[in-house]
């Protein structure tokens, strides 16, 4: 439950008491941000007492009538106009003209509230400009979240480009400077270091792209009975030059066709990722299986290695952005930390999951599972 300071200012004790009495114990429902509010009400006599009450703690809600001695309730928002304040004014007045309230509102008032008015008219004012402060304070804290999420990812971003790019820097300042004598061949070693790090970077940025696409709606899906275990096989196939150089063994995936309505590029990303990761972080000589069967209406793929495995705590962490399991046993192995929390973001697209199990040296199974039975939902905003 929300709670919001309202103060009170009117040169007249008896409505001053009279809207204090109208909002005690007043509680509404808002249902534009769902949730219950409440008021406590402080008291100014006039305008100065006012602006010393906003100055010392500034109110959610300021009740402002419009004649004072002194300052008048339009000089008061004169002098508020100046604080820069998230506080939202309503202006009573006896002189209920359109004059007034137009320039009552060129002055910073929220809401119009005319003399006389029945409690059930204050709390209607009340409960509609409590809205429009909730709603208005949530779109700031969206605005600052998503403003952290994007320092956040450039900062990210900055760092993983950080490395390779001082790496083919420091490449291209040696071949520039011929460290290695005229002799070209000398500099083939190089130059394919520079490639790697080029095709990393390039890598990153293509995941980077096609995770901001998938979260935004806006990644173009062409939707048709895809094979699923022909998209295995594919990416087996894939992953054979990079895992018969270590002696890893990739068992076929046999069995018959399994057909689900989807788009085959992403079932491309999904078997593709789970394949490469299963033999880069396998050790020589290990193992890789990739298994299909369908169960009850879900199709369920599962990637099993015999590689270094990872701990429970990082386990946890696998379908974060941007995670990769660091120590010795996986210093050698190149990644971007975006290929499972893709694969998480497209299994959710076909109405699935994503889980995983490992340990320590012994290996870990990825397992998918998609529903088969309807065709999979297209987010908003998809061409």
């Amino acid at each position: 439950m929300e709670t919001l300071r309202v103060l009170v200012t009117d040169d007249e004790l008896g409505m001053r008491l009279s809207m204090a009495r109208a909002l005690r114990d007043y509680v509404v429902f808002l249902p534009d941000v769902n949730d219950d509010v409440r008021f406590t009400v402080e008291q100014a006599e006039t305008g100065e007492e006012a602006l010393e009450f906003i100055r010392r703690q500034p109110p959610d809600i300021l009740l402002l009538d419009h004649k004072m001695p002194g300052i008048s309730g339009l000089e008061v928002l004169d002098h508020v106009a100046d604080m820069n304040l998230h506080m939202l004014t309503i202006m009573i007045t006896a002189y209920a003209s359109i004059e007034t309230a137009v320039l009552a509102t060129r002055r910073g008032a929220d809401e119009f509230l005319p003399k006389p008015f029945t409690p059930g008219e204050l709390r209607n004012a009340l409960q509609r400009t409590a809205a429009r402060l909730l709603l208005a304070r949530r779109a700031r804290l969206l605005a600052e979240e998503k403003r952290q999420v994007r320092f956040e990812f450039i900062r990210v971003l900055g760092h993983e480009l950080k490395a390779p790019l001082s790496a083919v820097t420091g490449y291209f300042d040696l071949i520039r400077e011929r460290r290695l004598g005229e002799d070209l061949p000398a500099y083939d070693e190089v130059l394919a270091r520079c490639a790697i790090r080029v095709d990393g970077m390039r890598k990153l940025i293509h995941d980077l792209l096609d995770l901001t696409r998938i979260e935004s709606g806006l990644k173009h899906r062409e939707l048709a009975p895809v094979d699923m275990r022909e998209v295995v096989r594919s990416a087996i196939d894939a992953v054979l030059p990079l895992a018969e150089p270590r002696g890893i063994t990739v068992e076929p995936c046999e069995g018959e066709p399994l057909i689900l309505p989807a788009d085959v590029g992403e079932l491309e990303m999904i078997c593709n990722n789970l394949l490469s990761n299963a033999v880069k972080y396998n050790r020589d000589g290990g193992g890789v299986r990739a298994t299909l069967e369908r169960d009850e209406g879900r199709i369920v793929l599962t990637v099993s290695d015999t590689g270094i495995g990872m701990e429970p705590e990082s386990l946890a962490r696998i379908f974060d952005e941007f995670v990769r399991i660091k120590n010795s046993d996986t210093a050698h192995v190149d990644g971007t930390g975006l290929g499972l929390p893709i694969v998480r973001k497209l299994a959710q697209l076909y109405g699935g999951r994503v889980g995983a199990e490992s340990e320590p040296g012994r290996g870990t199974t990825i397992t998918v599972v998609l529903d088969a039975q309807a065709p999979a939902e297209v987010p908003a905003g998809t061409p």
